[in-house]
């Protein structure tokens, strides 16, 4: 089928690249005519395993085209996914910014000819698909086209996986027609059983944002049971180890860490409140995982300076990892942008190393961040070190080595990555997060 995708960012790309894969021919439109001239030429915006390969591939193979003229491909597609960006509001209120997404749809109107499935691929909030529906026919009357929401699901760093081998896929439709021609975009996944949920197009609307939301409660519940675990003198990784093994739980999303960041969680909870809110109901367990969240990054803040015997003032930390999870260049909403500058504000010298995130650091963290390209470079001198994402490359480090080079062998593991009975006895001054047994 063809397919015109609008939106060259994360979920544009990822997806417009996956469906060339499927066999489709995918046309990906964006209007930043630089960003386009680089994707032609095989320079990928977004750091992501596997995505460069596979967009040369699909480029070489004919089916993957880049443009900036929606011209070149509405007329003729079977589907037009819209994959703009929504963002949080600029008001700072909670709510998505549908900016993009209205101007995306009435740009696209004169172009339908035909019958057309016009497809929500953004997160958006409930009722969105049918105010791009009203822009669209507002803006071309005679456009023969049907609304769908086909919402994404993609992890940064495993978001090839995610859309060639998905839990599920959400169509939300108002007819036949339009399933028909969703069911046979995806009929690669149908051949490998992938359950297909087909609903309507408020509730896959929803389904987004309650997944999101129920992640994000998850991550807050075993961070709050984590501090639990340090005041009682209890171990956070034994306790999630325990209430995950129960099948009705399940172990994922339970690793205590300095908060969840990134694009979507911080975005989504938010904007459901705000959504809720509007229609007169609540949300109270979301809403208190977003205060539970917040308050966490703090948290770690005073584990660090407690780390540090109650003062980091004229301290050089060490930071290993930056953005919000591994195998990512995103610093959206990242542990990282809040827990630093209060660091450097009361005086603590800041050096980081991050295997793919420094650059976008630089343009969101204090001026006054010292980035280097070795992990080893952050350790000398350093009066602590601080782990703060849990990169590979991380994990089997030479400790004799960096503890050789530290001035003093404070090691704060907001990610219980390592063993904390080996990095005693390696000689550091080990701090977990959660691990309330170690005071014993």
């Amino acid at each position: 089928m063809k397919i015109a995708i609008i939106g060259t960012g994360y979920v544009g790309i990822v997806s417009g690249t996956c469906f060339s894969e499927f066999g489709h021919e995918v046309v990906c439109i964006d209007k930043d005519a630089a960003k386009v001239a680089a994707l032609c030429q095989g320079q990928i915006p977004i750091y992501e395993p596997g995505l460069a390969d596979m967009v040369a591939k699909n480029m070489t193979g004919g089916r993957l085209h880049f443009t900036t003229e929606l011209s070149e491909a509405v007329p003729e597609a079977d589907a037009v996914f819209i994959a703009v960006g929504t963002p949080s509001s600029r008001r700072g209120d909670g709510y998505a910014d549908l900016s993009y997404l209205y101007q995306a749809a009435k740009d696209l109107a004169p172009h339908l000819t035909g019958y057309t499935v016009v497809v929500d691929k953004s997160t958006v909030p409930v009722g969105t698909a049918r105010q791009v529906a009203r822009v669209i026919s507002e803006t071309n009357p005679t456009a023969d086209f049907d609304m769908a929401s086909n919402p994404e699901f993609l992890r940064e760093g495993a978001a090839i996986n995610d859309f060639m081998r998905p839990d599920r896929v959400v169509i939300g439709v108002e007819n036949e027609k339009a399933a028909t021609v969703l069911r046979e975009i995806y009929n690669a996944l149908y051949l490998i059983e992938t359950p297909i949920v087909i609903t309507g197009i408020e509730t896959a609307e929803l389904i987004k944002y309650a997944a999101n939301a129920f992640l994000a409660v998850k991550i807050s519940f075993i961070n709050e049971m984590a501090n639990i675990c340090e005041a009682v003198g209890a171990d956070a990784i034994a306790l999630a180890k325990g209430i995950g093994l129960d099948g009705r739980i399940g172990k994922k999303f339970l690793h205590p860490g300095p908060g969840y960041g990134g694009s979507c969680f911080p975005k989504d909870t938010v904007a459901l409140l705000r959504t809720v809110q509007e229609h007169g109901v609540s949300a109270r367990i979301v809403e208190a995982a977003v205060e539970v969240n917040a308050a966490q990054k703090a948290r770690m803040v005073k584990k660090i300076r407690d780390a540090l015997g109650g003062s980091e003032t004229g301290l050089t930390i060490g930071v290993l990892g930056l953005t919000f999870k591994p195998e990512t260049d995103d610093m959206r909403e990242s542990p990282a942008l809040t827990i630093l500058p209060a660091l450097i504000e009361k005086g603590a010298k800041v050096v980081a190393h991050d295997p793919q995130g420094m650059r976008e650091a630089a343009k969101l963290l204090p001026d006054s961040v010292i980035y280097v390209e070795n992990p080893y470079e952050v350790c000398l001198g350093a009066d602590a070190i601080i782990l703060m994402t849990e990169w590979n490359q991380y994990r089997a480090l030479d400790f004799k080595r960096v503890l050789a080079t530290m001035n003093k062998p404070v090691f704060v593991d907001l990610r219980n990555v390592y063993e904390p009975n080996k990095m005693r006895a390696i000689g550091f001054e080990y701090h977990g997060n959660g691990r309330g047994h170690e005071k014993r």
